[in-house]
């Protein structure tokens, strides 16, 4: 599946590329070795568009705004076509200190929010406008109307919402389909090997609501990467070298799964991890940071690179989430519900509680 295999995001005409970039490391503002140079993120910014990527994720707060503007220049330059691209980016994060309507996701702080990014992204309009995380100081209703507003005003295209507990996202969309507002086609979540609770309501919301789902941290910070290993005891680190704590013995577990895969394979660790993703019900979009150029085309090469049935389910097993109720619970419905039929390709067994014959029934 090469980078211009696009895909319809979520319930929506939108074509996206099935990785998408993210720009969170363009810019040197946060210090350390954290970001890119100007330099080094326009190079990345081309070999993506020149591999027939299409998909580009920012936000208003990454490098204290300064990601948007290095997309903002790369394409006023004329270094690539803006019209050919999907630009996403979100609103929340507050840049202006002290001001409490600076930020977060009520109806003065979003149009303030996308006036800034329209400012440096330097267009017209954005493609896909994401709330960030949630605001529980604000009305969902007001967040979604403000949202709903800018798509009218021709100021945004498509709606997402980003790292929000799963109620919250189906009242946001069933409200929004109840009163005439444009809907959310996207939803963006930490999902990978090493993070698999979405699995027990985000993932089963936004497919049952048409949200087209976008993993971020797909190598859970560097840990998927192969880096770490319980044989060189390396430990983890975070933005400018910061220490985020040591690998669990369940992490190492995972982490031998995806390296015995990727020796049997002759690839690399991300490669796995990533094809991993690429396999899971609902993922439209995974979205891939790099802070070089050879992080990127290291992850690209999971594009060509495809899990057997057998793999999958080595990897599942090694990685297998603890779910909140009522997920592993709904594991017997079938049975409950089919007493032994098979149903849109799913199995049941019979219960003790199925009379043996019609006339055992009460």
């Amino acid at each position: 599946m090469p980078l211009n295999s696009y895909l319809t995001l979520g319930r929506s005409g939108l074509r996206v590329s099935p990785f998408c970039l993210g720009t969170m490391t363009f810019g040197e503002d946060l210090g350390g070795n954290s970001g890119a140079s100007v330099e080094d993120s326009e190079t990345i910014l081309s070999h993506y568009l020149e591999q027939g990527g299409n998909f580009i994720d920012t936000a208003n707060g990454y490098t204290r705004g300064h990601s948007e503007k290095i997309i903002g220049d790369f394409f006023q330059q004329g270094k690539g076509k803006r019209d050919r691209v999907v630009i996403a980016t979100k609103f929340v994060m507050n840049l202006f200190a002290g001001d409490p309507n600076g930020g977060g996701a009520g109806r003065k702080a979003i149009v303030s929010q996308c006036e800034e990014s329209l400012r440096r992204l330097q267009t017209d309009y954005i493609d896909l406008y994401y709330l960030h995380i949630w605001d529980r100081v604000t009305p969902i209703e007001e967040t979604m109307s403000a949202m709903d507003d800018l798509v009218k005003a021709g100021k945004v295209r498509y709606l997402g919402i980003s790292d929000t507990p799963a109620w919250k996202v189906a009242q946001a969309q069933v409200m929004a389909h109840f009163r005439g507002w444009n809907p959310l086609v996207a939803l963006q979540i930490e999902y990978s090997l090493m993070q698999r609770t979405v699995e027990g309501e985000l993932i089963p919301m936004a497919e049952e609501l048409g949200l087209g789902v976008l993993p971020w941290g797909p190598l859970k910070g560097g840990a998927l990467s192969g880096k770490y290993t319980r044989a060189n005891g390396i430990k983890m680190q975070g933005l400018r070298g910061a220490r985020i704590g040591d690998l669990t013995e369940r992490q190492y577990d995972i982490i031998d799964a995806v390296g015995h895969i990727a020796a049997e394979a002759n690839v690399a660790a991300p490669t796995v991890a990533l094809a991993w993703l690429k396999s899971k019900s609902g993922v439209r979009s995974t979205i891939i940071g790099a802070r070089t150029l050879e992080q990127l085309e290291a992850n690209l090469k999971a594009l060509d690179f495809t899990l057997t049935p057998e793999q999958i389910t080595a990897l599942d097993n090694a990685s297998k989430p603890v779910l909140n109720f009522p997920a592993d619970f709904l594991a017997y419905a079938p049975s409950v519900a089919q007493a032994g039929a098979t149903v849109n390709g799913v199995p049941s067994q019979m219960t003790p509680l199925v009379p043996k014959d019609e006339g055992s029934r009460w």
